[in-house]
């Protein structure tokens, strides 16, 4: 194992350097001080959605789902669509990007709190009734943003449709510090119930007669991960299917079920799949897509795959 994190050590190492110095030009200041910034924001949203689905697919037992199935991404471009709708481009724009980033967070993080109250609130529920109670709630938010969408004035509706796509090209610094002191202090809470991960993964009843308080743990695994898809996600925006590649490839990289080795090494994987992403967009086709575009369609053809494999 301390092999294969190694060599995915060095590639990131690599593909950072790659990153920082592929045609730096004559104005190296300014243009290492932005690519520093984009890789910081990518690392950040790489380790929080690697992070949050290794630990969703091991609490679901499943390993096609992300925590997208909530309604989270929904979530949030209701949230924008609705400032829109409501106050006006210029609102959106123009405001405070800490309160922006405050209020999207907040506002997810207790849907999801409320999310969960529904789930445990009886004894015996089943955690898939938590993914049926998302999957209908982000359908919901998913309309409602569509029907706004359709009565806003069109030049407006831009502004909307730029937050559906993920991007680092406009990332903004100050929210950086912010996302970082919250993604560490989630990961230093992690660290304490990264041990459960393993019994997990086992199932429910297995996990419970091995002495595990299930729903305690469980409870709070899954704030974890509402915390950590709702930084990333009011960082840069959504990327539905990062967290899947980047899941099913580290199972198949590092073939080993313990949680320390596939946590670590899906943080590598997803920061080398967002660096090579985004230097494919920047060298490759000139900034004429998002990342999130060229990701969700490698990602979305692999699930198609794992769908087709699964049904074999």
């Amino acid at each position: 194992m301390k092999a294969k994190l190694t060599t995915l050590a060095i590639i990131t190492a690599v593909f950072i350097a790659l990153f920082l110095f592929i045609d730096i030009g004559s104005q190296w200041e300014y243009v290492l001080s932005r690519r520093f910034n984009k890789i910081i924001a990518m690392v950040l949203t790489g380790c929080s959605i690697a992070v949050s689905t290794i630990i969703f697919q091991t609490i679901t037992n499943n390993k096609i789902l992300t925590p997208n199935i909530i309604g989270l991404d929904s979530l949030y471009m209701l949230i924008q669509t609705i400032v829109v709708f409501v106050f006006g481009a210029d609102t959106l724009t123009m405001m405070d990007s800490n309160f922006h980033f405050t209020l999207s967070v907040g506002l997810m993080l207790l849907f999801s709190a409320l999310l969960y109250k529904l789930l445990f609130k009886r004894e015996g529920q089943n955690i898939y009734y938590l993914l049926l109670v998302g999957l209908i709630m982000g359908t919901l938010f998913s309309s409602i943003s569509s029907f706004m969408e359709i009565l806003i004035d069109p030049d407006e509706f831009l502004v909307v449709r730029d937050s559906m796509f993920a991007s680092f090209n406009n990332v903004n610094t100050q929210l950086l510090a912010i996302s970082a002191v919250g993604v560490v202090l989630i990961g230093l809470y992690l660290l304490r119930f990264i041990k459960y991960l393993d019994v997990l993964s086992l199932g429910k009843d297995q996990a419970v007669n091995l002495g595990v308080d299930y729903n305690a743990i469980v409870k709070r695994l899954l704030l974890i991960i509402a915390a950590l898809v709702s930084i990333s996600t009011a960082l840069v925006g959504p990327i539905t299917f990062l967290g899947l590649l980047v899941a099913n490839i580290t199972y198949h990289f590092m073939g080993t079920y313990q949680h320390k080795f596939l946590l670590i090494g899906s943080l590598f994987i997803s920061v080398i799949s967002l660096l090579g992403a985004q230097m494919f967009v920047e060298h490759i086709l000139h900034f004429g897509t998002a990342v999130s575009v060229v990701i969700n369609l490698v990602g979305g053809l692999y699930f198609l795959y794992l769908l087709l494999k699964e049904s074999k």
